[in-house]
């Protein structure tokens, strides 16, 4: 296994553990923040003229867009808010094919700063009755046997 292929690995191990052990809450945080990182690395990948990693990147934030944020909403429960936040995803999803097709560094720019916008109140409404899971559970406590009664004590009937 080449190094790059023990980071990928490692990477996807993490997200994986990160995906299980949240509340819903954190999966839609989690959601924001890979569209932003995508966003980011398209931009990137523009100024190196990196054309193929560019398109790879911007259809990554597309799908987390469409797949992951939109498909999330429930419009029947969240009637004009999730209407609304419909429309701009589906909006964020056109100014992303044209920030592909043209290698528009502003629209990424905008959507970026709309999803960055999106994920700073997604934050500030965190639920409080939601406590914050950990990610791995405490040492010693995986495979641990559940504790015994001390005494055990019988009715008579």
């Amino acid at each position: 296994m080449n190094a790059m292929t023990a980071i990928k690995t490692y990477a996807s191990v993490g997200l994986e553990s990160g995906v299980a052990a949240s509340d819903p809450h954190k999966l839609i945080l989690m959601l924001f923040q890979g569209a932003l990182l995508a966003l980011a690395s398209a931009k990137n990948q523009i100024l190196r003229k990196e054309i193929a990693a560019k398109g790879a990147s911007i259809t990554k934030a597309i799908a987390i867009i469409d797949e992951g944020l939109k498909s999330s909403l429930d419009k029947n429960a969240g009637g004009d808010l999730a209407q609304n936040l419909s429309a701009l995803y589906d909006y964020m999803s056109q100014r992303l094919l044209i920030a592909n097709l043209k290698n528009d560094i502003s629209a990424l720019d905008e959507v970026a700063r709309l999803l960055a916008e999106l994920r700073g109140a997604w934050e500030a409404i965190r639920p409080v009755d939601l406590p914050a899971k950990p990610a791995m559970p405490a040492p010693g406590t995986l495979h641990q046997a559940p504790a015994k009664p001390a005494a055990l004590t019988y009715e008579r009937i």
